[in-house]
This record gives structure tokens, C-alpha cells and sequence, in this order.
């Protein structure tokens, strides 16, 4: 591949200098003599909608977005975009129906709702948990991805860990100035990464037009994709019969059809949206109606990611399958679907090289700081307030936080230098998935429950977390051997390693399942109403009409979407 122009080296440091000189000026700008942990941990409510939902995408689209969804892309195609359609359904009953709980309760951190809705027991076991999972898992997977990733771009392997340091450095010095400078410079991130991410997509479909004659025309380039692979632009797989290909086995393992839509896809995205400190943390600090809004704006931003991460990697399979790419498409001499990105950036024309470099390099450090500030705020509020130094004041605190940020980056840079924890062997998307995905269905049923069924126990939480970390483990590797290849429940399919398996999504929607009955069931023995229920009234969730209308918008778009490509 090749090597950036002084051009393009040119186009990342302006980049960098508007992304940090911004930072700055806003940290500066309203700077107290004292800055409050309010301040610090949720930007003191001061971030407009259009910031928050910015900052949300900015921190959710990252390296394994741009190298696992174009490699999934070039698999399977548009079928992997339920990951991202699906979320703005879900954002809008974030929205809707979480946010006004969180809100009225004045709740900061996932932990402290675990706490004043169960017990410190339950909300004590999932802060270290979160801490660990972001740190070991988030923190290392974001940075080994980002700097293979532009590592390949630049072609420097090289230099993989001066990168990873780099990307470190650049996150730190958005994150020690808080919340408000991570918003805030988010909205430069997002317009970089989809002004960058649009134009890959643009020159992958220019690439497709000029190679079947068709002149430089991206709209021509995808009406070809359309034509030469119309099996990549269906939304819904069929389920493998009798006679099925071990390729389509394997698509229908990553994405069960319409199965996936009753099942885990929903628990993947309300977790990780509606339940997760990292996201949820930006629309906190607000106002009831800005943090909507804000939430809402995310999920229109939403449905144009497919057309940034997914649709090169269309473009990819269709080249490759054509005899384009070949020698792009091999990672040390095997073909590897992950290329599918870097392939297609490998053929940018100098200065567009560059703006892509700004666009990934913004996706991995928006994340890294999201990712770390989550980790301070859940440190210091959660642990270090209430079970090391409670006497601590405010000044004490943001140091705190700060110092946590430091470390955590430290930590994660020790842990990834040799790839200590095989990101690089199991696929950095996958890698995320194994150790997310099991937690998510007792974590989002705990919680689910937990704000609209005032019956809900502690005990209950903690067994729910518990029963849906071991379902998971059941459903994932034992189940085709305990019970059976086919059953009332599933259909195991032998996947590419000779071994049964049950679709992920599949086993993630019965875990939650079997976990809220044994959560009810645990519960009906206790009060009929828990005294540390939430009080929910339907003033709560009554919303504005500048609301109504941006879900009505979001709503249309999607359905004309899937009316297309089902």
C-alpha cells in the first residue's frame, strides 16, 4: 500500500490542530478557578442536542465499526446493517421511555441507579465489573484496532506501537479536560469521520463504475453492485436448508434472518445504548427535552452509517469477485474479508488519503475518550467517593477522575503492547462480542426490570446477572451437545470449524428470556411493591412536538429502508 504524501500528512495535522486548539478553547472558555465533579464527569448539563447526539455517534463508531462491519459488508452485505437500523429504534425508546427515568431520579451513573433502585451489593459487583470490561476489553480492543488500522493505511507496521501511543496521547488530551471538550470537540469528530467516511464510500463506487466501463459515476458504480450481487442486498437471510453451502451456514450464524429480530438483536442495542455509562453518560447533565432530542439526532445519524462502514465493503466483494483487489484483499499472504476497507483506502488519490486518515483517526480517539472518561467517572463517583475517601471535595475528585484516566491508558497501552490478550488472534469485533455479549441479557433484563416493574428485588438482580452470564455460556457451547442439534427453542448448523453452534443472537434472546422468568419468579415471593421502586408517571413520558416529529422522520426513513432491502 501506499505510503501518505506530504499533502496528506498536511491535511491530519490541521486536523489535529482544529480538533485539539477547539478542545482547548472551550475547555478555557467558562474555566472555574474550582471546576465540580458535575462539570467534569457531565459537562454541568451545558451540551446542546445537537452536540450530544454528535458526541454519541462519534463515540459509538470507531475501528471495529470501519474494519469489522466493511469486512462483514464484503461477507454477507446489507444484512449487517440491522446492527445500525435497529439502533435508531432503539435510540428512540432510549429516549422515550430510559432517559426520563434516569433523569427524574437524578441518576449519574449505572452503578448509582443499580444502587438506589436494588442495593449497594449489586451496584458495587457491576461497577468493578464495568471497570474491567472497559479497560481490558474496550480501551485495548479500540486501541489495537485503531492502530492496525491506520498502521495499514499508512503502510507502517512498523510503527504500530508509536501509533498506539499516538492515539493514547491524542485521546488524553481531550479527556483530562472533561466532559464538556469531549462533546464539544465530538461534533468535529462526526463531521470529519462521515465527510471522510463519504468520500471512501464515493471512490469505492467510483471504483466499481470504472472497472465494468461505466466512466467515473458512483450512483452507476452502485446501481452495478446492485446487478452484479443482488444476494448482498438483502436485509433478511434465508435459514440454511438440507442442502445449504458451508458460506451460507456461516452468514446465517453471524445474522439469523428474521429469527434475529425476536431475539438478541434487541437486547444488543437497548443494552448498549439505554444501559451502558459510556453511552448514556452524554445525555445525563441535561435537560428532559435536549437530551431527546440529542438521542434522537444520534439515531438519524445512525442510518447513514451503513453507507460509510458497510457499503465499501460491498463495493470490495464486488471488485474482488471481478479480479480486482486481489493482492489488497491478503493479510500475509491469506485473504482476509477484514481488508475490505484498507483495500479499497489503499487506492485514494493523495489529499483524500489523508482525509481518511483524519476520519478513522477521529472515530478511534472519539471512542478512546468517551471509553476513558466513562471509566474515571464510574471510578471516582462509585468507588473512590463512597468506599476510599468520602470526606473528598470537589477540587480532590476531578483530580481523581483525571489520575483515572492517566492509568486506565496506561493499562489498556501495557496490555495491548503484545497483544496480551489476543485481540489480534480472535478478531477485534469478535473479541468485544465474546465478552460483552454474555453479560448483556442478565445486565439488561436487571435493568429493564428494574425501572417498570416495581416488584423487582435485589435478590433478583443479582441472581438475574448471574443466570444470564450462565445461560449464555450454556446456549453458546453446550447446548447442541446437552439437548440436542434441533429443538423447539433452535437450530444448531455446523459451522466452519466442523462444530455445532447456535446463531449468537439466537442464544442471546433465550438467555434474557429464561433470565426475567427467573428474575419474576424470584421476585413474586418477595413485597408486592419493593420500597425502592421508581415512581413513574405519564407526565414522565409525554413529549414535545420538535420530538415526535424527529421520530416520525427517523420511523419513514427506516421503513422506506427495509421496504427496499427486505
Amino acid at each position: 500500500m501506499n505510503k501518505l504524501s506530504n499533502i496528506d500528512y498536511i491535511i491530519f495535522v490541521i486536523y489535529f490542530f482544529l480538533v485539539a486548539g477547539y478542545g482547548y478553547w472551550i475547555y478555557r472558555r467558562k474555566k472555574k478557578d474550582s471546576i465540580d465533579t458535575k462539570d467534569f464527569f457531565l459537562a454541568e448539563g451545558s451540551l446542546t442536542w445537537w452536540a450530544i447526539g454528535a458526541s454519541l455517534i462519534a463515540s459509538n463508531i470507531s475501528a471495529e465499526q470501519f474494519i469489522g462491519m466493511s469486512g462483514n459488508g464484503f461477507t454477507v452485505g446489507v444484512a449487517v446493517a440491522a446492527y445500525e437500523w435497529v439502533a435508531a429504534i432503539a435510540l428512540i425508546i432510549v429516549a422515550m421511555w430510559f432517559i426520563p427515568v434516569y433523569l427524574k431520579n437524578k441518576i449519574y451513573t449505572m452503578p448509582q441507579f443499580l444502587k438506589t433502585r436494588y442495593n449497594e451489593t449489586v451496584a458495587l459487583i457491576m461497577a468493578v465489573f464495568w471497570l474491567f470490561l472497559y479497560v481490558f476489553v474496550n480501551l485495548t480492543s479500540i486501541l489495537f484496532l485503531g492502530a492496525l488500522a491506520i498502521s495499514n493505511l499508512i503502510g507502517g507496521g512498523e510503527n504500530f506501537h508509536l501509533i498506539m501511543i499516538g492515539l493514547a496521547a491524542f485521546a488524553l488530551v481531550i479527556t483530562l479536560g472533561g466532559m464538556k471538550v469531549i462533546g464539544y470537540t465530538d461534533v468535529i469528530q462526526v463531521v470529519v469521520l462521515i465527510i471522510g467516511g463519504l468520500a471512501t464510500t464515493y471512490l469505492a463506487l467510483t471504483m466499481v463504475s470504472e472497472h465494468f466501463g461505466l466512466g467515473k459515476n458512483a450512483l452507476a458504480g452502485f446501481n452495478q453492485l446492485l446487478k452484479d450481487s443482488p444476494d448482498h442486498f438483502k436485509m433478511i437471510l434465508p435459514k440454511p436448508g438440507p442442502g445449504a453451502s458451508q458460506e451460507e451456514i456461516n452468514k446465517y450464524l453471524m445474522l439469523p434472518g428474521i429469527a434475529m429480530y425476536f431475539a438478541g438483536q434487541w437486547i444488543v442495542n437497548l443494552n448498549y445504548w439505554g444501559c451502558n455509562q459510556y453511552i448514556t453518560q452524554r445525555a445525563l447533565g441535561a435537560d428532559l427535552k435536549t437530551a431527546r432530542n440529542g438521542i434522537l439526532f444520534a439515531g438519524l445519524l445512525k442510518l447513514m452509517m451503513p453507507v460509510i462502514v458497510m457499503l465499501p465493503g460491498i463495493a470490495a466483494y464486488v471488485l474482488y469477485k471481478n479480479g480486482s483487489l486481489q493482492a489488497e484483499m491478503a493479510s500475509g499472504g491469506k485473504f482476509n474479508p477484514d481488508n475490505a476497507y484498507s483495500a479499497v483506502l489503499s487506492f485514494l488519490p493523495t489529499g483524500l488519503k489523508g482525509l481518511s486518515l483524519a476520519a478513522l483517526t477521529a472515530a478511534i480517539v472519539a471512542s478512546l475518550a468517551g471509553k476513558a472518561n466513562s471509566i474515571s467517572t464510574i471510578f471516582t463517583l462509585d468507588i473512590y467517593k463512597k468506599y476510599i475517601r468520602k470526606e473528598s471535595d470537589e477540587k480532590k475528585l476531578v483530580w481523581i477522575g483525571r489520575l483515572a484516566i492517566v492509568a486506565s491508558m496506561l493499562i489498556a497501552i501495557a496490555f495491548t503492547w503484545k497483544d496480551t490478550l489476543n485481540i489480534g488472534g480472535e478478531g477485534g469485533f469478535t473479541f468485544i462480542q465474546k465478552y460483552t455479549g454474555f453479560i448483556s441479557p442478565g445486565v439488561f433484563a436487571m435493568f429493564l426490570l428494574g425501572m417498570f416493574w416495581k416488584r423487582t428485588t435485589g435478590a433478583a438482580a443479582v441472581a438475574g446477572v448471574v443466570t444470564g452470564f450462565a445461560l449464555s455460556v450454556v446456549f453458546n457451547n453446550y447446548a447442541p451437545q446437552w439437548f440436542g442439534h434441533e429443538t423447539i427453542l433452535y437450530t444448531a448448523f455446523i459451522n466452519s470449524k466442523g462444530v455445532y453452534e447456535i446463531p449468537f443472537l439466537i442464544c442471546m434472546g433465550w438467555s434474557f428470556f429464561f433470565t426475567v422468568v427467573v428474575m419474576v419468579a424470584i421476585s413474586l415471593a418477595g413485597p408486592k411493591i419493593n420500597p425502592k421502586a421508581f415512581e413513574l408517571d405519564k407526565a414522565m413520558f409525554k413529549a414535545e412536538p420538535s420530538t415526535i416529529a424527529l421520530i416520525v422522520v427517523t420511523l419513514l426513513i427506516l421503513t422506506a429502508l427495509y421496504v427496499r432491502f427486505w
